[in-house]
C-alpha cells in the first residue's frame, strides 16, 4: 500500500519561506564579509607601517633630553620669550598631538587661570589618545567576527554540493571558509599587538606632558621651602650619652657623723625595792 501524503499546510509554507529568506540573506552577505575582511587587512597593515614610522621617531626619546628642554623652556618663559621656549620643547615633541599640546602649554603659562587650562589640555590630548586607540581596538573584535561569518557563510552551499555530489563546489567553498578564518584571526592578533604597543608609547608621551606642565607652572616654593628646611637643621649633639663616664670631678657634700642617741630622762618617782 503507496502510503498517502499530505498535503503542505500554510504553517509549513510560511516557515519554508522565512528559512528561505535567511538563507538568502546569508548568500548575500558572503561578499560584503570578503570586502570587509580584506578591508581590515589593509587598515591593519598600513597601521603596522604608522607604528613603525612612530618608533623610528622616537628611538632618541631621554629623559635627559626632555629635562634639559623642560628647563629652558622654563627659563625662556620666566624671560618673556614664548616662542623660544616652544620652539625648545618642540625638540622633544615626538608626535604631531605633543607637539600641538606643548604649544598650548606654553601659551597659558602667563594667562589667569593657567592651571586650569593646562588641566584642560592634558584631558583633552588623553580624550584623542584614546580615539586613536579605538581604531586598533575596534579591529580586535572586527578581525574575528568578520572570521567567523566568513567561515560560516559558505558552509550551506558546500554542505548543498556535497549533497548533490559536487565535490568542485564543495571544495571552493571550504577553501574560501577557512581562509577568510585565517586572515579573521590574523587581524585581531595584529591589532591586539598594536593597542598594547601604542597605548604603552602614548602612556609616555601623557607622562611628559604632565611633567613639563609641572615645571612650566612651578613657582620654585617648594625647592625654596626643602633648601630652608636643610638650612635649618640643627647639627648633631656630641654631648655623651652617658654623663658618669667622663672625666670631669663630681664634688660631694662633707660626711658628718651621726649625733649620739640621747640618754633617757628620769621620771623622778620612788624606787621599790624587792
Amino acid at each position: 500500500m503507496v502510503p498517502r501524503q499530505t498535503a503542505p499546510t500554510q504553517e509549513t509554507c510560511m516557515s519554508d519561506k522565512i528559512y528561505d529568506i535567511i538563507f538568502r540573506i546569508a548568500e548575500v552577505l558572503e561578499l560584503p564579509v570578503v570586502i570587509l575582511t580584506l578591508l581590515a587587512l589593509a587598515v591593519a597593515l598600513v597601521e603596522v607601517g604608522a607604528l613603525i614610522t612612530e618608533l623610528f621617531k622616537r628611538r632618541r626619546r631621554t629623559f635627559s633630553a626632555l629635562a634639559k628642554a623642560g628647563a629652558s623652556a622654563r627659563r625662556a618663559v620666566d624671560e618673556g620669550r614664548m616662542d623660544e621656549a616652544s620652539a625648545l620643547l618642540q625638540t622633544v615633541a615626538w608626535s604631531s598631538p605633543v607637539g600641538k599640546a606643548f604649544k598650548v602649554l606654553v601659551g597659558a603659562v602667563d594667562k589667569p587661570g593657567a592651571d586650569t587650562r593646562i588641566a584642560k589640555e592634558l584631558a583633552d590630548f588623553d580624550f584623542g589618545r584614546q580615539a586613536r586607540l579605538s581604531r586598533t581596538r575596534l579591529l580586535v573584535r572586527l578581525g574575528p567576527a568578520l572570521g567567523l561569518m566568513g567561515t560560516l557563510i559558505p558552509l550551506a552551499p558546500a554542505l548543498d554540493g556535497l549533497a548533490r555530489g559536487d565535490v568542485d563546489a564543495l571544495t571552493d567553498n571550504l577553501r574560501l571558509a577557512f581562509s577568510i578564518t585565517v586572515l579573521g584571526i590574523l587581524i585581531g592578533v595584529i591589532s591586539l599587538a598594536l593597542s598594547l604597543l601604542r597605548e604603552r608609547l602614548y602612556g609616555q608621551d601623557f607622562s611628559d606632558l604632565e611633567y613639563v606642565a609641572a615645571i612650566l607652572t612651578d613657582d620654585g616654593s617648594a625647592a625654596a621651602s626643602i633648601a630652608q628646611n636643610s638650612r635649618t637643621v640643627p647639627a648633631a649633639s656630641t654631648t655623651p650619652a652617658h654623663p658618669a663616664t667622663t672625666s670631669e670631678t663630681v664634688s660631694l657634700p662633707p660626711l658628718v657623723p651621726p649625733a649620739p642617741p640621747a640618754a633617757p630622762a628620769s621620771s623622778g618617782g620612788t624606787e621599790y625595792s624587792s
